[in-house]
């Protein structure tokens, strides 16, 4: 039988749990560690560490040792549109992965459409898909002797430029963004611009799409493969989990070359582009496994993003989008950036920019629910999946 528990007096647990605030004593002078029973430690044999653990301009040397001819090297505090000061420890682009990560375009992926709007609690949204997409660029670059760093910060920032509800965002807001709303050149020209990323960062980012140029460096060219070769993976696995199709409807060529489950499929588009970087040094994939990859997302696109439920979903997603657009740039005073900066906006081309920038950040639950309070939107025209 489960005892109940006063709400008055707090829990042994919870007595335990606020000991540790401060943490405990360790064996050296001055020195506090997080365990009672610590004992962890390394032999650093000079006094300081810092001939051993070295500086950064000798971090950056033992990199550029050890990274292949032509991989891009990181020097100092980086290319940036805003001169910066080296950090003491962290390469320039370890700390632009840092930055990406804890950024608020980053967080905000959680709550973003990667295929099914509101999905299910084990079905991919664009957070996992990026951390998906950084796992599999990584695990390449690593292999064949790439800055990891740098791809690292391009995968993870890869779709903060995304706006709410999928791919159908840039369908919406295309209207009004001159030249087009692009999910890649937004995030690296607006959702990322504050963080003041290195010229290289951005440039994976803004070109990460294959309709858009190729990237600059070869770290961005293994992002690209990464993305599709990730989304079009998992994005049939949620499918089947969705009960959309049937795992014996993959076409023969993907089950024979590179398996039927996901594991297994990730790890043979990986294995190819390893080898085929090895083989060659273009970054790349040998022509049998980027034929079933290309015939992998033909088969996804077909009977994932456009059935009959899909199109439905982003009709729904385009028309609130716009809507909400039309309604911010009327009223760009309740726009929380431009109020909290206290901007006055002159013009109506910049009133439409505040918005667009304002609806493209937005997270699909947050979406529906200012159109719903501040649009009257009926509830029975919000995309399908909004928990009524």
């Amino acid at each position: 039988m489960i005892k109940n528990v006063s709400s008055d007096a707090p829990s042994e647990h919870n007595r335990r749990w606020a000991a540790t605030m401060e943490g405990f004593e360790g064996s050296a002078n001055d020195v506090t560690v997080a365990h009672e029973n610590s004992v962890a430690a390394i032999d650093i044999p000079s006094p300081d560490g810092a001939d051993v653990l070295g500086t950064l301009h000798q971090r950056e040397e033992q990199l550029d040792r050890i990274l292949a001819v032509g991989a891009t090297r990181g020097k100092g505090a980086g290319h940036r549109v805003i001169e910066e000061k080296p950090d003491e420890f962290r390469t320039c682009f370890e700390r632009d992965r840092d930055r990406i990560l804890h950024s608020s375009a980053f967080r905000r992926l959680a709550g973003k459409t990667q295929v099914f709007v509101f999905p299910d609690d084990h079905m991919r949204t664009r957070l996992t898909h990026a951390l998906e997409v950084a796992q599999v660029a990584t695990g390449i670059a690593r292999a064949v002797g790439l800055n990891v760093a740098l791809t690292d910060a391009i995968a993870l920032g890869h779709d903060c430029g995304h706006g709410p509800g999928g791919h159908a965002s840039e369908e919406a807001l295309d209207p009004f963004v001159v030249g087009g709303f692009d999910h890649a050149t937004w995030g690296a020209d607006v959702s990322l611009q504050p963080l003041n990323l290195c010229a290289e960062t951005l440039d994976g980012i803004r070109n990460h799409s294959w309709s858009r140029p190729a990237p600059a460096t070869p770290e961005g060219e293994v992002v690209s493969w990464a993305d599709r070769i990730a989304y079009v993976c998992h994005d049939f696995e949620d499918a089947v989990s969705a009960g959309i199709m049937n795992a014996d409807q993959l076409p023969q060529i993907v089950r024979e070359r590179c398996g039927e489950r996901r594991g297994q499929q990730l790890g043979a588009f990986i294995s190819a582009m390893i080898r085929t970087i090895r083989a060659t040094g273009v970054i790349g994939m040998d022509a049998s496994h980027a034929e079933a990859l290309g015939v992998f997302r033909a088969f996804d696109y077909e009977a994932i993003y456009l059935r009959n439920a899909s199109r439905q979903q982003a009709s729904a997603v385009v028309s609130l989008l716009r809507a909400l657009v039309e309604y911010f740039a009327a009223h760009p005073e309740l726009i929380p950036d431009v109020a909290e900066r206290g901007d006055v906006i002159r013009s109506s081309s910049d009133a439409l920019r505040e918005a667009v920038a304002y609806v493209a950040g937005m997270t699909d639950r947050y979406a529906c629910r200012t159109a719903v309070a501040l649009l009257d939107w009926p509830e029975d025209q919000l995309p399908s999946g909004i928990d009524r």
